[in-house]
């Protein structure tokens, strides 16, 4: 040894790094869906966009709005029943006292997500795809 140099490892590099570049690779791996199953193994609820908890689900005939809840906010989306051809959907979501946000065009699969600043505030939701659709009314009060 040179006397410069901290504790060595085997490969010759320092001993406090070797944890800290698996820990490095096994987050790059997780972020990417590597480990565990991959992408199957998530719950079929995390293919939203939407952080947080589920707190309602409003099933209408062509799809689904879902609303979640995580800290100070709200967020909402609407998902097809039938993902494939592209079609018509809309996702709003009002907080009380303020305007509503919206998300609305052709989309294959799903509408939003749309965010609002919900703390101590009661928000509603609605949805629609292709016609049909679903609302909450005032809810998180």
């Amino acid at each position: 040894m040179d006397g410069v140099a901290g504790p060595r490892g085997s490969a010759g590099r320092p001993e406090g790094r070797r944890p800290v570049a698996a820990l490095f690779v096994l987050s790059l791996l997780a972020s990417a869906g590597l480990v565990l199953g991959g992408p199957a193994a998530a719950p079929a609820q995390a293919a939203s966009a939407c952080s947080g908890r589920l707190v309602r689900t409003v099933t209408f005939a062509t799809g689904s709005l879902r609303v979640y809840e995580s800290r100070a906010y709200a967020c909402a989306v609407t998902v097809a029943r039938k993902p494939g051809a592209r079609r018509t959907m809309r996702v709003s979501l009002q907080p009380r006292g303020g305007r509503a946000v919206v998300d609305s065009g052709g989309f294959t699969k799903l509408a939003g997500p749309v965010t609002v600043h919900a703390l101590n505030r009661c928000v509603r939701a609605s949805g629609s795809v292709a016609g049909s659709s679903g609302s909450t009314g005032w809810i998180l009060c």
